[in-house]
């Protein structure tokens, strides 16, 4: 598969992965996990969630020389330890799962430090990460406007230069507003994206720095835990040393640099969320007694509620384990991969999260049980850091216009290869996935020959077929390496594999039919030539053994 368009295999063999070995990892991992017993015990997570309570010491005693959280991110010769894009992802998830307020408070660190990491000079970074490294920072990234929102090139928020008498810049005057900012109301220090004559620049903004004025905290529906704040600037001067990168006009490239990696860690943090409320749903089903046997034993609770999230879940965990591994092997466009893994894990995770709160039943809706807590928070990682729909339009756009350039080899490529694993494994479901792949680059070419890309809900039909047969190569990549490793859990991944093959096919199949016969566009022999052409017949082939595979997995997760 070229490396333009998923190149995982490559890039493992290209270069030696950056970040902590894997003794390192599990340390840092398990150092989170001992929050819960002491910092973040789920009588202090209720509490800041009941009464909106921002954790100031709490997260502060994170960043605190004996825990040192922050450091993971930060690179070695600024005072951290230099953890990889695999190791951040770790360890957001594994704190996810036990608060994502939290998480995402820890997260506005990582963030507001990007464009620093990205662009800053030396002496920026020798200071600035410096001071983050020695735990004495809370950082907040603004970006986000009332107005705007997550649309950059629509930004008002204006940075006017300061010159001195002999014509120097000294500095600028910076004006506008910020909304939704995480941990505005507390940061030490900002990093803002602002619009100077040369276009947008980031520059950081010092909590005292006059004329900047931090809103109250925004009530919000969930990760209450977490501090959300509107900013206000009026003439706040900012000396021209606190340009990231000491050059103006480079502020979207940088923000367009972060946003890949950042989406991952959503991605993650949302499947922390997903998969803490499994951890609830499992082991209730196990002990609650229905109609004389247990809920797990019912195929309308497993096979509906809990075994389609597990696959889902898995799914999302293949491509973020593959997407991180190709950015510590120094991929740096990865904005496109790092859409599609916070669509399709945040969307997951969302849905993960609503189940298990069907699962429980009565219990489900109660505080005590944090699941209906879980939900609440997991629903704003489909918002923040670009809502659902932003995700759709870039992957669609990107992905259309990378097959158009490539001539079909893109997907072509995707199909290759899954044929080929299909020839060594014929229980990863390869062959329906191969079958998808075609379907989707005709699917493309057609939509494209017949200006269909000018109706915005075909571009968002087009990004969930995308969207599921990328993660579905990728789930594939990681059952093949299970069997072939001998791993203990192989056959759980086969299955997980097959039963995503056929939701895999049943999103491409459906939303074709949607596109060439909703669209008015073409006339029913088309239709039938079409879906002739895309082997459909092939495709709703994947319900084979279906139910039966939903057993497997049920009687792994609930160790039947």
């Amino acid at each position: 598969m070229e490396s333009e368009s998923m190149g995982f295999s490559e890039t493992r063999q290209g270069s030696e992965p950056r970040g902590l070995d894997d003794d390192s990892r599990k340390l840092v991992l398990e150092t989170v996990r001992q929050l819960r017993k002491k910092l973040l015990t789920k009588d202090n997570i209720l509490e800041w969630d009941r009464n909106e309570i921002f954790p100031e010491d709490a997260i502060r005693k994170m960043l605190d020389p004996e825990i040192g959280l922050q450091l993971l991110f930060i690179p070695e010769e600024y005072g951290g330890i230099g953890g990889g894009a695999r190791d951040c992802c770790a360890v957001t998830r594994e704190m996810a799962k036990i608060c994502l307020g939290v998480a995402t408070a820890f997260f506005a660190i990582q963030l507001g430090s990007d464009p620093l990491l990205v662009a800053g000079t030396e002496e920026q970074k020798k200071k600035w990460l410096g001071t983050i490294a020695d735990g004495k920072a809370l950082v907040a990234y603004a970006v986000t406007e009332p107005d705007a929102g997550s649309n950059l090139a629509a930004l008002s928020t204006t940075a006017e230069p300061v010159a001195n008498e002999n014509g120097d810049i000294i500095g600028y005057k910076i004006n506008g507003n910020k909304q939704f900012i995480s941990t505005g109301g507390y940061a030490d220090f900002i990093t803002l994206l602002a619009k100077a004559p040369e276009g947008p620049t980031f520059f950081i903004v010092e909590k005292d720095t006059e004329g900047f004025v931090r809103g109250k905290a925004e009530e919000k529906h969930g990760i209450r835990a977490s501090n959300t704040s509107a900013l206000s600037f009026s003439d706040a001067f900012v000396p021209v040393e606190n340009l990231i990168g000491g050059i103006p006009g480079k502020g979207l490239k940088q923000a367009n640099e972060v946003f890949g990696y950042t989406r991952l860690m959503v991605a993650s943090m949302a499947l922390g969320a997903g998969e803490a409320a499994l951890a609830i749903a499992i082991p209730y089903a196990k002990q609650r007694i229905q109609f004389g046997s247990p809920l797990c034993e019912k195929q309308g609770y497993t096979h509906k509620l809990i075994v389609p999230n597990v696959v889902r879940l898995e799914a999302a965990d293949a491509y973020i384990e593959e997407g991180a591994l190709r950015y510590d092997t120094g991929a740096t466009d990865i904005e496109v991969e790092g859409s599609i893994a916070k669509y399709f894990a945040t969307e997951a995770a969302n849905k993960t999260a609503e189940d298990c709160i069907q699962a429980l039943g009565g219990y489900g809706y109660i505080t005590e049980y944090e699941v209906e807590k879980i939900k609440r928070d997991v629903r704003i990682t489909c918002i923040y850091e670009g809502t659902s729909e932003i995700q759709q339009n870039i992957i669609s756009t990107f992905r259309w216009k990378k097959t158009r350039k490539t001539k079909g080899q893109y997907y072509r490529s995707i199909q290759d290869e899954m044929e080929r694993l299909h020839e060594t494994f014929k229980d990863l479901g390869c062959k329906f996935y191969a079958c998808a792949s075609n379907a989707l680059n005709e699917t493309i070419n057609l939509v494209h020959e017949n200006r269909l890309t000018r109706k915005q809900y075909v571009m968002f039909l087009l990004a969930d077929m995308i969207t599921h047969v990328e993660i579905g190569a990728c789930l594939a990549h990681k059952a093949a390496k299970a069997a072939e490793s001998g791993d203990g859990k192989a056959e759980r991944l086969k299955a997980i594999s097959r039963i995503f093959a056929n939701e895999v096919s049943q999103v491409v199949a459906q939303n074709i039919l949607k596109i060439i016969m909703g669209s008015g566009v073409f006339n029913q022999g088309f239709v039938l030539e079409f879906m002739e052409k895309i082997s459909y017949r092939e495709l709703i082939g994947s319900y084979e053994n279906l139910i039966t595979d939903m057993d497997l997995v049920a009687d792994s997760v609930f160790k039947r």
